[in-house]
């Protein structure tokens, strides 16, 4: 089934002002890891992003790796049959997960994952190492899924997602910040882009005030909002879901792309 992905996935978005910021490698980043965390996540127009990265300059490094700023992803998400897990985040279920194959293209890493919310507003998410995305989980995948979820379900593989991520770290702060643009969606029943957003998530051990990007986010007037790139991805791919709680993301992100 991970056949149908018929996208290739690179760096393609020029950026001037990323060159400007201070590098950290990967190694440095490992002591920002957050995965249990809180997360807070802001969607804005691109034409936006060049005004919000020169504020940042000064409080943020960014993740270089190889002498490369900025890194292609691609995700095959996984699902059960009757979507159980696109149905539990539209009816705002409390405890809720999802499972997703991840490849940082390029650098060999795939990882599959798993990213549950806790019920204590905080997102919790573990992964293991893998060769490939396959087109089936094997025995140890189905596994290692069935005990980060506590309890074993069948799960296939539901959309594949791409787009470019920069990840950037607070210099002082206990805080990550990644920007997702370029996303592009697609399955056996086609392909959709979502041209013309940025998905800002700010990744923090518990909720700072403090934060430069949130403090930047108020001042220009951009709220904390709600967006899961898979049930978009869903709806932006015409699949026959339930989708009335999704219907204010949509109209968020076609009032941001008209104001482009």
């Amino acid at each position: 089934m991970a056949k149908f992905d018929p996208l290739t996935s690179s760096v393609n978005t020029p950026l001037p002002a990323i060159a400007r910021f201070a590098p950290i490698s990967l190694a440095e980043m490992d002591g920002v890891k957050l995965q249990d965390r809180n997360d807070t996540k802001y969607v804005f127009g691109q034409e936006q992003l060049a005004a919000v990265l020169e504020r940042m300059l000064d409080e943020y490094r960014i993740l270089e790796v190889g002498g490369v700023r900025g890194t292609a992803y691609r995700s095959l998400y996984l699902d059960t049959p009757d979507l159980r897990h696109y149905r539990d985040h539209h009816n705002s279920r409390t405890l809720r997960s999802k499972v997703r194959f991840r490849e940082y293209v390029g650098s060999g890493l795939v990882y599959l994952e798993v990213k549950r919310k806790t019920g204590r507003g905080r997102t919790d998410k573990v992964r293991m190492l893998v060769k490939s995305i396959p087109d089936t989980l094997s025995p140890e995948q189905a596994s290692f899924v069935a005990s980060a979820n506590g309890g074993q379900e069948v799960l296939v593989p539901s959309l594949w997602n791409h787009f470019t991520r920069y990840t950037f770290v607070h210099k002082r702060l206990p805080e990550r910040l990644t920007m997702d643009l370029d996303l592009r969606f697609s399955g056996p029943d086609g392909e959709s882009p979502l041209g013309g957003i940025v998905v800002a998530e700010l990744k923090q051990e518990r909720i700072d005030r403090r934060s430069t990007f949130a403090r930047i986010m108020r001042d220009m007037g951009i709220r904390p909002a709600g967006m899961s790139k898979y049930c978009v991805g869903m709806l932006m791919l015409h699949r026959p879901v339930k989708h009335n709680a999704f219907k204010p993301v949509l109209r968020m992100l076609e009032r941001i792309r008209q104001a482009a």
